[in-house]
């Protein structure tokens, strides 16, 4: 089932954008789509606590206390899955987007067609993401982890520690291979990126490039080597610009 949040302030605009979210669910009979639609950040925070998340969300930005940009940030600290699609009537917030890690950006009124070619994007972009795994051998036998929920990887001794997004850990068993040989699975993903010869992390959750380490997704900080600075800062920006459904319209 996909869990999907529509939030606006405005009633005639939840109405419309409400009724085109149902035309799309109806005309897709292959997914399960559960609406929720809300007035207010406040609320939509509310019930993403309480369910654990959303899978999409479609947030107007300019709104009466919490705007549309800081809700999504707000809400990546809650859960970083999902996608986030902004339907507003001003370009002038697109940049601005980027720090929700937006999937897109349409402007209103919303055009059918268009919105639900993105919607189609967002949803194939989500299973793909949820079918790709890695395999982990931990003591307890062997373990499949979705890339999507492995925030970064580190040698730790001699096993490699998975930190999860959830904030938990999983530790592989004893290994003896080079680190890089051993994270090879996750940085065949264009997710992943090499930051030092102990650390792998996915760009997804890294929240800024600084001097000497990443920032994670719920304020971790992982090393970044000298050598390797420039490289994870072309990384992390490609990533989020040629992430499929990044564009601003």
């Amino acid at each position: 089932m996909i869990k999907l949040a529509l939030c606006d302030d405005e009633a005639e605009q939840r109405e419309a954008i409400g009724n085109l979210l149902m035309e799309y669910a109806a005309s897709r009979p292959s997914l399960v789509i559960k609406t929720s639609i809300f007035s207010s950040a406040q609320e939509l925070l509310a019930a993403a606590e309480e369910c654990g998340g959303f899978d999409l969300c479609v947030l107007d930005i300019v709104m009466p206390g919490l705007n549309g940009i800081d809700l999504g940030v707000r809400l990546r600290e809650l859960y970083s899955g999902g996608a986030i699609i902004y339907l507003t009537i001003s370009p002038e917030y697109a940049v601005d987007s980027y720090a929700a890690r937006a999937f897109y950006y349409l402007m209103k009124p919303a055009e059918p067609g268009k919105l639900f070619r993105v919607l189609d994007s967002a949803v194939a972009a989500l299973e793909k993401q949820k079918a790709a795994c890695v395999a982990v051998r931990t003591r307890d036998g062997l373990e499949r982890v979705r890339l999507d929920e492995i925030a970064y990887a580190e040698l730790a001794g001699r096993t490699v520690r998975y930190h999860l997004a959830d904030g938990s850990s999983l530790d592989s068993v004893t290994v003896r291979s080079p680190f890089q040989e051993e994270a090879a699975p996750l940085l065949a993903d264009r997710r992943f990126c090499l930051c030092g010869a102990s650390f792998a992390v996915n760009l997804f959750y890294v929240t800024a490039v600084e001097r000497g380490f990443l920032r994670m997704d719920g304020g971790a900080r992982v090393p970044l080597a000298r050598g390797l600075a420039a490289q994870a800062k072309r990384r992390w920006s490609d990533y989020w610009l040629n992430t499929p459904g990044g564009d601003a319209l």
